[in-house]
């Protein structure tokens, strides 16, 4: 990016009698990740959306894993919606929507976003195992609706193909990912515009 554009960059803090989460983003990264949510599966997925996203990544959490791992992969959903919400500013000049088809061996997944400050879930994910490593793989959907909730976007996700669940799970995170980095890719030809006949998202 130029040296006159904002840095998109946002820290939050989110704590609650469950969890205490600190997620800090910078939209126009190189895709480093520092993760530390007591998941290691969980910690897996989020560096392939630093990656994959070009994103640089800091999520610290401190949940009651000794209950399970919900509140903690909600949590993080949540609190990374909202940073990367903050980052986003106002929108003006985003590409806005993005999508990605992912590929693991088997497995093949398919992603869309819309940054319309609308939010919305559509998933269609049959894992075939309950858990990966210490990942219950329920909590995919509840990550992605905590984030939908609060970055405020429509997002579509479609496990296409596969029959190994970490396979299935790598190619959602992966192409997520990829989908939100096309997004939030600036468009030259709509520098300062909001991408919207409405003139706001």
């Amino acid at each position: 990016m130029s040296t006159d554009t904002p840095s998109r960059i946002a820290e939050i803090r989110r704590d609650t009698n469950e969890t205490k989460i600190r997620v800090r983003v910078n939209l126009d990264g190189t895709g480093v990740a520092r993760l530390a949510t007591g998941i290691g599966f969980f910690d897996h997925m989020l560096d392939q959306i630093a990656r994959h996203g070009l994103i640089d990544l800091e999520i610290e959490a401190d949940g009651d894993l000794h209950i399970d791992g919900h509140h903690t992969v909600e949590d993080v959903g949540i609190t990374l919606g909202l940073a990367v919400a903050r980052a986003i500013g106002d929108k003006k000049g985003i590409t806005r929507y993005g999508h990605s088809y992912v590929p693991l061996d088997e497995a093949l997944s398919r992603v869309v976003v819309d940054f319309s400050g609308r939010p919305g879930l559509e998933m269609d994910v049959k894992f075939t195992s309950g858990m990966i490593g210490a990942l219950d793989t329920q909590l995919v959907y509840e990550f992605f609706q905590g984030f939908v909730n609060h970055a405020l976007v429509s997002l579509h996700i479609d496990n296409l193909k596969g029959h190994n669940a970490h396979h299935q799970c790598e190619t959602i995170f992966k192409a997520f990912g990829r989908a939100i980095r096309m997004a939030l890719t600036p468009d030259p030809r709509s520098a300062g515009v909001i991408p919207s006949t409405k003139g706001c998202l």
